[in-house]
């Protein structure tokens, strides 16, 4: 990354203030930011859930969410003013010469479509290109955003692809017309470390051959050191401070912007191996398993036990989440057997009783997603209670309630809000209460800390592991984040291609000799080194950092 300074000014915000309505009135979210942008220069977003990293960055294309309106100051784009522009205006700037790329591309793109379908719509009704010439360009793009057979995947409906290959597509979409600018919100987040490796290695080739001009948002400083050029903190709406990214790393000013370069400061030790002869909550017996008649799974097996955490790691399309869908009994496995307590469940959810129902319960990745947004809180929670618990009325409000203490949301303040009201990391609370609602001995928790950002990700890790002492439960825990793996498993599960290729407990999974495809899961973390990127393609043989987007690492 080099000094990008002197280049011409692309955006420019001054003195932005934003507002969010509260019942009949409008407070202050946003409060007084300004920064520059320059063509090609890249301006990393950081701040704890709830800093207006997000609001900040739609603001900068002119754009705010229902409830929210800018207060004050100016916004302006190539010598136009987004604050005050018209719809048509904006409408010719958006899609166009402005882009955005999502945290969730689940959310995002329209399931009734094609993934082909949304990428050329822009190119198309901007009048960039053709539809024949937009197809071609978007498997170009695909190609270089290493998405596998990018001549045929963009042919998919969003739901017949990864999380990660699916975010990958939205990135492609948001370069479909060449922007000068584009907003990344968190576009890594749902990637494991080897893909988001060659993800940050194409958008910085992207950013660097097109000139473009981007806002990074991410709540992941080893991820920003390797993509910004400078760094802005944000703390509840307000500047903390802003430097280019080699003095922000090295020599932060304030006590907030040190305190986040030294969170993650969690780490469970793990427990005694369980006894010889312990019979395991969940054991996976030889599973094999397919989608229609390609085979996903291959004689996978692992045992978890009481009060243990099995993390199960590898990069998208490894298996661990078809695995954690072979226990719950919503994909029956082609062969194998899945057992709880020693006895074999049935393969098919439908056919399992109520209290081996109970038993078995998931912590969704996206809560957003997971939670119906027209149920109050009370309501989300309480519908488990009444099913497992078979309570109503005055029982059921108390156990709620209950469940609400809890996860450290006091009642009063919670039970009737809906999920647009919380922030993300309450949200993920929420989806840990529904969870316990059943009372359950076994918990996939699936990636759920990595939409959050570090400060409350470790919030939720030391509730999560706080619950299992109390409660004596048996986590698997699917996530691509070794740090994750750091603060709260005993025991690691290595996937790739559908098949287990390591096993064993924490200490020997971070300790050499490794499987080959272990030592690259642990190479390819992250690290607050803005040189950590290019020094790492570079030991791995890629002369051209944007080689990594097309060449097998």
């Amino acid at each position: 990354m080099t000094d990008k300074s002197h280049r011409d000014r692309l955006l420019r915000v001054c003195d932005l203030h934003l507002e969010g309505r509260s019942d009949e009135e409008w407070i202050p979210i946003v409060k007084g930011v300004s920064f520059d942008l320059h063509k090609g220069e890249v301006l990393g977003l950081i701040g704890e859930s709830g800093a207006g990293k997000s609001t900040v960055g739609l603001a900068a294309m002119g754009f705010t969410r229902d409830g929210v309106r800018i207060a004050g100051g100016s916004v302006e784009f190539d010598g136009v003013d987004l604050v005050n522009a018209s719809a048509d205006v904006k409408r010719n700037l958006l899609g166009k010469r402005i882009a955005y790329v999502a945290q969730s591309a689940a959310a995002s793109f329209n399931p009734a479509h094609k993934i082909i379908d949304q990428h050329t719509e822009a190119p198309v009704q901007h009048g960039v290109e053709g539809r024949a010439d937009s197809e071609a360009d978007a498997m170009e793009l695909y190609a270089r955003l290493r998405l596998p057979n990018p001549e045929e995947i963009g042919f998919r409906y969003p739901h017949q692809v990864s999380g990660g290959q699916l975010q990958r597509a939205m990135t492609a979409m948001a370069m479909s017309c060449r922007p000068d600018l584009i907003i990344f919100d968190e576009p890594t987040t749902a990637l494991d470390v080897t893909t988001q490796i060659e993800v940050l290695a194409a958008i910085r080739k992207i950013v660097e051959d097109f000139d473009t001009a981007a806002i990074y948002i991410t709540h992941d400083l080893a991820v920003v050191a390797q993509m910004a050029d400078r760094i802005k903190v944000l703390l509840k709406g307000e500047e903390v401070e802003e430097a280019d990214t080699r003095t922000m790393l090295s020599s932060p000013q304030q006590d907030y912007t040190k305190s986040l370069w030294a969170v993650r400061s969690f780490e469970r030790p793990a427990k005694p191996a369980p006894a010889v002869d312990a019979v395991p909550v969940i054991s996976v017996n030889g599973i094999t398993a397919a989608y229609g008649t390609v085979e996903v799974l291959h004689d996978v097996s692992f045992d978890i036990h009481a009060g243990r955490t099995v993390a199960v790691v590898g990069e998208s399309g490894s298996g661990k989440s078809t695995a954690a869908r072979c226990i719950t009994g919503l994909l029956p496995p082609v062969s194998g057997q899945i057992e709880l307590e020693g006895v074999p469940l049935p393969a098919d959810y439908r056919q399992r009783s109520r209290d081996q129902l109970r038993q078995v319960q998931m912590i969704y990745q996206m809560a957003d997603t997971a939670l119906n947004p027209r149920k109050t809180i009370g309501e989300i929670i309480g519908r488990p209670v009444q099913f497992y618990g078979r309570m109503k009325g005055k029982g059921k409000r108390a156990r709620v309630e209950e469940l609400l203490d809890a996860i450290e949301m006091p009642p009063a303040q919670y039970i009737d809000r809906l999920p647009s009201e919380l922030s993300g990391g309450q949200k993920q609370r929420v989806g840990i209460a529904r969870a316990l609602a059943a009372d359950p001995k076994f918990i996939i928790c699936d990636e759920v800390t990595s939409a959050l950002d570090q400060l409350v990700a470790e919030g939720i890790l030391r509730l999560l592991a706080r619950l299992q002492d109390e409660l004596g439960l048996s986590y698997m825990f699917i996530t691509h984040d070794l740090a994750t793996v750091r603060a709260i498993a005993d025991e690691v599960v290595v996937m790739k291609d559908g098949r287990v290729v390591e096993q064993g407990g924490k200490r020997d999974m971070f300790q050499p000799p490794h499987h080959p495809y272990t030592d690259l899961l642990l190479s390819s973390v992250p690290e607050m080194d803005p040189d950590w990127l290019t020094d790492l393609l570079a030991e791995r043989g890629v002369d051209n950092i944007g080689d990594a987007a097309v060449d097998k690492m």
